[in-house]
């Protein structure tokens, strides 16, 4: 692949990183990749233009607005919860009357349901509020586990890598001691022939003397 790169190093047998100047020489290296990496101080750029409102509906706009204009904020109204009897111009109006009940009958019914809503919440709502909190409690175990999981599966890599380092780092140091030992045997041989082929030459020179 194009841009591959082979690291040559076994970080777990190598030796030789505190020397002096080793540390230097890795930063070097660091400053020099950095320099034609040259980031821009805007290196989100080639990203499309962010919508920061595409999230918010209508009533957050107009809370916004209302906050940046420093506008005070609306009053609850009550006005659904008054009882108004009908106008004083009214006050012999049959349909007004009627009107001015069914409000009321309204009202007592939202009131109603209000009550059964808080007596639904007193019976069921703590053991609901419990489930949920048992449900919680179950998803950061769940997450707890993962992380020892992924921790342990970390650590088992490491040592993997670290097994893996050592055995091929004694494989090479194994290696090279045998390529010095042959090294050194090639020279031994070549040392050898020399002298064997400068005993010949002398031993053939001192046979020509004696034949003359």
């Amino acid at each position: 692949m194009a841009g591959e790169v082979t690291v040559d190093a076994l970080p777990y047998f190598d030796q030789g990183y505190d020397e002096p100047g080793v540390r230097e020489a890795a930063y070097a290296l660091v400053e020099e990749e950095c320099r034609r990496y040259r980031p821009t101080k805007n290196y989100l750029e080639y990203l499309p233009p962010p919508d920061y409102a595409g999230f918010e509906t209508e009533v957050m706009k107009n809370e916004f607005e209302r906050l940046a204009s420093r506008q005070p904020m609306e009053m609850l109204s009550m006005k659904r919860y008054e009882l108004p009897q009908p106008l004083p111009g009214r006050q012999n109006d049959l349909l007004a009357w009627n009107e001015c009940i069914d409000n009321s009958m309204a009202q007592l019914e939202h009131q109603s349901t209000r009550i059964q809503n808080l007596e639904l919440m007193s019976k069921y709502g703590s053991n609901a509020w419990r489930a949920h909190n048992d449900l919680i409690a179950r998803i950061m175990e769940y997450t707890k586990k993962q992380q020892l999981d992924l921790r342990k599966r970390i650590q088992e890599i490491n040592w993997e890598r670290k097994s893996n380092q050592t055995r091929a780092g004694s494989k090479i140091k194994d290696l090279e001691n045998n390529w010095v030992g042959l090294v050194t045997k090639n020279y031994e041989i070549e040392r050898a022939i020399l002298d064997l082929e400068r005993e010949t030459e002398t031993l053939q020179q001192k046979q020509k003397q004696g034949q003359h």
